[in-house]
């Protein structure tokens, strides 16, 4: 995925009964109504999180069952990166509760994206590629099934022919495009290339991990504040994009974590702290602790991938016990904002705008964002971090 001005591109169960908001003394009070609380709100995350998957399933799914469509107001088209996404909410919620069904949901859409993508997993876009590594290779880990290695390996095969010395390195973000690099098409890249060194120990994946790394940090990242720019020469000028998207400081956090799991180096925990703590800050990414709404289509799904990855950082020892009951609270306002104001029952849509309720239809990236959300805050209750 890139900037939202070069890259907007292609994209059963009965519902449950609509989570009911039940006063528990052990939860902390959430003001429903302006500043003054109106009542106790349990914050049932999992429970949540279950209806959101069986009616984001029931809403989203195709006629033919292959993969999940554009909106819920009857444009059944398919966009290829949103399924990624959509297969790592599933796993999500497979790691959580060990449910067959996701299992199954998440082989059908394997399958179903191949069927629908011309038989075929690679396309145009780098950036989408990657996506579909990821989860491709979490289904791996989490099912053990040598499919989903096998995909992340078809894919990372063609991932690597876009790293050139346009710009001075990285990966382009299309084929037809190589000398416009952005963080999209990097970031991922890098997340991938260290999870894959540590499952196989293929030293090749490291070495290109830190130097597509040490290309992004210093053509994309912003010296001062650590804050993560959009792109390099997508006008064919040699400029810098500096649009400040939420899912870029995401990714690089991300980049930077799992750089840091494959090698031990504290600089690069360093790094994802350093921007993470300015992401959560920033006024024009978080205004008033909250991610800013990015409309939906491309940016629907943005907040989600930031989310993602700030929660693998706050679940990470490693880092100081301040930063990551820092990074908890902001991720405890932004669930609580999302779970109180953003959901819309009993659909049980979301909304791009965590703190209004979804009006009009819903494209299934900003969906996702919203599923992606209450599978992580469910994740942080468990371990204790909410």
């Amino acid at each position: 995925m890139n900037s939202i001005t070069q890259h907007i591109k292609k994209v059963a169960l009965a519902g449950l009964i609509p989570v009911m908001l039940t006063s528990c003394l052990k939860d902390k009070p959430f003001p429903l109504y302006g500043n003054k609380p109106s009542a106790v709100i349990n914050y049932t995350y999992a429970a949540t999180a279950d209806t959101l998957q069986d009616k984001t399933y029931a809403t989203f799914l195709s006629a033919n069952g292959n993969y999940f469509i554009q909106n819920n107001g009857g444009n059944t088209n398919y966009n290829y990166w949103p399924q990624a996404h959509t297969m790592d909410v599933l796993i999500d919620a497979y790691l959580r509760t060990k449910n067959e069904v996701y299992k199954q949901r998440i082989k059908s859409l394997l399958n179903g994206t191949k069927a629908t993508n011309g038989n075929k997993l690679q396309n145009e876009y780098y950036d989408d590629m990657e996506w579909l590594a990821l989860s491709t290779l979490r289904a791996f880990e989490a099912t053990n099934d040598p499919d989903y290695l096998a995909a992340a390996g078809t894919l990372w095969t063609d991932i690597k022919t876009g790293v050139n010395t346009n710009q001075g390195g990285g990966i382009a973000w299309r084929k037809s495009q190589l000398d416009y690099k952005n963080t999209p098409a990097n970031a991922p890249a890098i997340i991938f290339a260290a999870r894959l060194y540590r499952l196989q120990k293929n030293e090749a994946d490291l070495t290109l991990a830190k130097e597509l790394y040490t290309w992004l940090k210093g053509t994309l990242v912003d010296p001062t504040s650590g804050i993560v720019w959009d792109g390099i020469n997508g006008n064919h000028d040699g400029q810098i994009s500096k649009n400040k998207f939420t899912y870029n400081q995401g990714t690089f956090i991300g980049a930077a974590l799992e750089l840091y799991n494959a090698t031990g180096d504290g600089s690069y925990l360093s790094d994802a702290v350093r921007t993470a703590t300015a992401t959560i800050k920033d006024l024009d990414i978080s205004p008033g602790g909250l991610l800013k709404s990015e409309g939906q289509g491309d940016g629907g799904l943005f907040k989600g991938i930031l989310v993602r990855y700030l929660t693998l950082l706050t679940l990470k020892e490693d880092v100081s016990s301040t930063d990551r009951e820092a990074y908890a609270k902001f991720l405890k306002y932004n669930a609580e904002t999302l779970f109180v104001k953003g959901i819309g029952r009993p659909d049980f849509m979301i909304s791009p705008d965590w703190k209004a309720k979804p009006s009009g239809t819903t494209d299934l990236t900003t969906q996702i964002s919203g599923v992606t959300t209450m599978e992580a805050a469910a994740t942080l209750k468990a371990a204790g971090k909410f």
